[in-house]
């Protein structure tokens, strides 16, 4: 298995979205008894992209149009819980196996056997998820921020962070239900966004009680990688949706734990290459860098054949640095 520090070299990849995002078809297909919204472009073989929080299909917006263009036919759903799709109230129905039950719906309607698996943020926890449940789907699988962390039996990931940073780490803080909805209904969408995007670095993110979001700064500047018209696209989704979609991924943490005793110890068998920026938050967990470069992650995910960790990049890699992750991407996926 390689592990690779990154330095940008330049591609031949295309990454402008300027003009381009008409390229990019809309439409809703129903599965696993919902309504799906899902934005796709070329054709070929299918990349399947699955987006975290707070955020939605658009976040895959360059890989997209860049993928597209050598060759892949690209699909990236809003999840359950966001944009345009549907969002039960139920904490309940945000499992793993509900959300892969979309996915293998969604692609069963469109008539796709297997695909590519492209995960971030939440979007990766789904992509282990998926692997974990239905590997003869996946042909291989480039995830991203979220590292594979096998069920522990002995507690969930609520208690690991409880006893890492406390009650005020922000997955915490996100657990009781109108709590934090309340508290970003304080803050304008387009700021509220802006928060969230520039915040997600190496320093842990703590919201104490009666803080909330405000706890977080706010920039100087908007970041070089996303313009007015993202953080717009954005806010204006949120403000239709609100958050409750999105936070119940978090709040179904203890019912995914309980669900997935049956994959104890079950490892990862699709081939598999994982990117992190040297900044996410995520990979400046303690303990889980050694867990990803000293034998654990591969241990667990025993077809992972790359490593890669982006110098100076946070948490929201591949708008951040669109082009590299999906040269990345495409690197990984062209030898198969």
């Amino acid at each position: 298995m390689a592990c690779l520090m990154y330095h940008f070299p330049s591609v031949d990849i295309k990454h402008k979205t300027n003009g381009r995002m008409d390229k990019i078809e809309h439409r809703t297909v129903a599965t696993n008894g919902i309504n799906m919204h899902i934005a796709s472009t070329g054709t070929g073989p299918v990349i399947l992209f699955l987006h975290g929080f707070p955020e939605l299909w658009y976040s895959w917006r360059h890989q997209l149009l860049s993928l597209s263009s050598v060759g892949y036919r690209c699909i990236a759903p809003d999840l359950r819980g966001y944009g345009n799709s549907d969002a039960p109230r139920p904490v309940s129905e945000y499992t793993g196996l509900h959300v892969v039950g979309d996915l293998i719906g969604l692609l069963d309607s469109l008539g796709i056997d297997m695909v590519f698996l492209v995960g971030h943020d939440w979007g990766a926890m789904i992509a282990w998820y998926f692997c974990s449940f239905r590997p003869d789907r996946v042909k291989a699988l480039v995830n991203t921020s979220v590292p594979f962390l096998p069920r522990n039996p002995q507690g969930n990931l609520l208690q690991w962070f409880r006893a890492l940073f406390g009650d005020d780490y922000y997955f915490l803080r996100f657990q009781e239900p109108g709590e934090a909805e309340d508290d970003f209904a304080q803050v304008d969408p387009k700021r509220l966004m802006i928060k969230f995007f520039t915040n997600f670095g190496p320093n842990t993110p703590l919201l104490p009680k009666g803080v909330g979001i405000k706890a977080l700064p706010d920039p100087p500047s908007l970041p070089s990688w996303l313009s007015e018209e993202d953080i717009n696209y954005y806010a204006e989704k949120f403000n239709l949706t609100g958050f409750t979609g999105g936070l119940n991924y978090y709040r179904a943490t203890a019912i995914n734990w309980e669900l997935m005793a049956p994959w104890t110890g079950s490892p990862i068998t699709v081939p598999a290459k994982f990117i992190v920026g040297d900044l996410d938050l995520l990979y400046n967990i303690p303990g889980l860098k050694d867990h990803i470069h000293n034998g654990g992650f591969k241990k667990d995910v025993p077809l992972l054949e790359e490593v890669v960790v982006m110098e100076g990049v946070a948490h929201f890699l591949q708008q951040e640095k669109p082009e590299e992750v999906s040269k990345h991407i495409y690197d990984f996926v062209k030898k198969f």
